[in-house]
């Protein structure tokens, strides 16, 4: 379609003006550069929640007590409330059909972690075999609590890899051993490894152990549970249920938004991708805002060049050359500029990005920054059309231009 002359030509036009095709070359590289990086800073903070969101299921909700803040029926406010083992047991029954998977916990923090001579601190947590389906614990050795270590008050324990590793500096597998939790001896039926390393500082034991073993009787810190296939608004309906179940056995003002603590991850998953949505569409913004200011630079380098060979393509035309020749050789020129230029800005953004994922510390917020291949070729596909785009005025101009007005140049 070009011939070798055309390439030339348009080499030789960059050539003679270096400094302006690298300033036009630059401003549309830096553009497409700052869109993968906002893009792919947007997709790593993305996936740090939706990886903190994934240590749990999806469709759980989490019950806390707390402090009253209303006066009810003669009941002063500042009252700290306790849950029990009879909201457990009430929960389940009141709510059979709307709850999938439920687990009473309480939390035995900085408990004394032995074996043979090395010792670490870590939380304890007591609880139900269902929490294996609310937290989602990578079991990578053994097994999770089960019926018959709590009907039995069993003392068996999960601990994470990285407390395994704290505990036996010889790299030895605890699975099948025995370890001590305040002097009391626990063996170790399975070994679990999260991503997010919050989650691997956690000592799992039956609820009735943790109630016996450390004078917690009837004691229930939090409740948590995943839900049948209900929709936001029908979990929204059932955070109101239970704190109308609640207040009724704590007695305290169902409007009272401390006494208890209902945390809905179905409804905060939802309102986080909301969010990202939204900062996503921002950085899009932001980002082709950069390119279109890049690309204003090309269609305005092209008027600068249309200008300067005015007398060329008057001559052009006095000896035969065609509209199209003239547009299509600086379309070809514009577009050229503004692909190598792309190209040159996209492939920065990428090693950007993979070094940053590479030599960036883990944070529970920022994970694995990266702009996916969709995004690259839309991004090149949108420059090609905008080099397009940016040198069609001015090469319509050119094409317009009479010989014998062009011959009257200077």
């Amino acid at each position: 379609m070009f011939d070798l002359d055309t390439w030339q030509e348009i080499f030789s036009t960059i050539r003679k003006n270096k400094l302006r095709s690298i300033l036009t070359a630059f401003s549309v590289a830096w553009g497409i550069f700052m869109l993968i990086i906002l893009l792919g800073a947007g997709q790593g903070l993305q996936n740090g929640v939706k990886a903190n969101f994934e240590a749990d299921a999806v469709n759980t909700i989490w019950i806390s007590a707390g402090q009253t803040t209303m006066e009810y029926k003669g009941l002063k406010p500042g009252r700290f409330l306790r849950f029990t083992n009879r909201d457990y047991y009430e929960t389940d029954i009141q709510n059979k059909h709307d709850i999938d998977q439920l687990a009473a916990n309480i939390n035995v923090y900085n408990k004394n972690i032995s074996y043979g001579k090395e010792s670490v601190n870590y939380r304890v947590v007591g609880t139900f075999p269902a929490l294996e389906a609310v937290e989602l614990p990578n079991v990578t050795e053994g097994r999770f609590i089960n019926k018959f270590d709590i009907e039995r008050q069993r003392k068996i324990a999960l601990i994470s890899s990285k407390i395994q590793k704290e505990l036996s500096k010889n790299e030895e597998n605890l699975l099948g051993k025995w370890i001590k939790i305040d002097n009391i001896s626990f063996k170790i039926i399975g070994i679990y490894e999260e991503a997010n390393d919050r989650e691997n500082n956690k000592v799992y034991i039956p609820f009735t152990t943790a109630q016996q073993s450390f004078g917690l009787i009837n004691r229930v810190d939090f409740i948590s549970m995943t839900l049948t296939n209900l929709t936001i608004q029908e979990t929204i309906k059932f955070e109101n249920k239970l704190k109308k179940q609640f207040a009724s056995r704590h007695n305290f003002n169902v409007e009272d938004k401390r006494a208890i603590f209902i945390n809905n991850n179905l409804k905060n998953y939802e309102q986080i991708l909301l969010l990202f949505a939204g900062i996503t569409g921002f950085i899009w913004l932001i980002g082709i805002g950069t390119i279109i200011a890049g690309i204003v630079g090309v269609s305005n380098i092209m008027i600068i060049v249309v200008r300067e060979r005015t007398k060329e393509f008057g001559i052009r035309k006095a000896i035969g050359a065609t509209p199209w020749s003239i547009i299509s050789q600086l379309l070809l020129e514009s577009i050229f500029l503004t692909t190598i230029a792309g190209y040159i800005g996209l492939v920065l953004g990428v090693g950007v990005l993979e070094i940053i994922s590479k030599y960036m510390p883990k944070s529970d917020f920022f994970l694995n920054p990266e702009a996916n291949i969709e995004i690259a070729i839309v991004a090149t596909l949108l420059l090609i059309v905008s080099g397009a785009l940016a040198g069609l005025v001015p090469a319509r101009r050119a094409a317009r231009i009479q010989p014998v007005e062009a011959l009257k140049e200077e």
